[in-house]
């Protein structure tokens, strides 16, 4: 699948194309475009391409004001750090609007999205806005707020605001609390990363989900890796692959 992403924010962009390979690694992005004027020459002298991943805000303006100057008949996911603008994205072709920091779950929804719209309705450009809303309707989900917890032979619940982070350790997944108790929770990682809401956790690797509240201290790390000190401490080093560097820093600072 060829995409084209819009974004002016260089290590957003970068955390964007890494998100997408780990959908597909067939997925090859084209080109990358910063500007409202780039995006306008692009399009006018290109063929569509099969997804266009557009930042609201760019360098130079909205980035509604391509459209006036340029007709983009391909799938749009919208991607930015506000909300106010979701209804004029719905009035173009629109498959999702994303806030950022753009987590993995949410991207994945979206690509999946676009999906069923390509396989089980009309083309995306041709449908109606009714129709995107029901699809989008329909695959929305809200996240958890609270999770049935385990320690020894009580079960009792835990609101993610108390939750420090889930730490994967053989067949077993622990929650950890704020308060530095631990429990199991029957859920995989896997499945925790698409339950949380991706402001509030972040997958760290393939042991550790965390949430903001227990990242205490970041250290660079050898191979432009980070290390993570969380509270309460973890029983083994966290660190970050470089791969996941960029996402990362665009989670902490959204």
């Amino acid at each position: 699948m060829e995409v084209v992403l819009i974004e002016d924010e260089a290590v957003a962009a970068d955390g964007l194309v890494n998100l997408l390979s780990r959908y597909d690694e067939d997925i090859q992005v084209v080109e990358r475009l910063d500007s409202v004027e780039d995006a306008v020459q692009w399009f006018a002298h290109n063929p569509p391409p099969r997804l266009v991943l557009l930042d609201v805000q760019l360098a130079d303006g909205l980035c509604f004001d391509i459209f006036p100057q340029v007709d983009i008949r391909c799938p749009i996911i919208f991607t930015t750090a506000y909300d106010q603008y979701a209804i004029q994205a719905f009035q173009v072709t629109s498959i999702d609007y994303l806030l950022k920091p753009i987590a993995y779950a949410d991207l994945h929804r979206a690509l999946e999205k676009l999906r069923l719209l390509t396989t089980e309705y009309a083309p995306p450009p041709d449908m109606s806005l009714r129709q995107l809303a029901d699809v989008f309707q329909q695959l929305q989900k809200p996240y958890k707020t609270r999770f049935l917890a385990r320690n020894n032979d009580r079960l009792q619940f835990k609101v993610t605001d108390e939750i420090a982070y889930f730490c994967a350790d053989g067949k077993f997944v622990h929650l950890v609390g704020l308060d530095q108790r631990r429990f199991l929770v029957d859920y995989t990682l896997e499945q925790l990363e698409t339950l949380l809401d991706p402001r509030q956790f972040f997958r760290l690797n393939r042991k550790y989900i965390v949430s903001l509240a227990a990242v205490k201290d970041i250290r660079t790390y050898a191979g432009s890796r980070l290390r993570v000190q969380m509270l309460p401490m973890p029983c083994t080093e966290v660190i970050i692959s470089r791969e996941r560097v960029a996402e990362f820093k665009a989670w902490l600072d959204h």
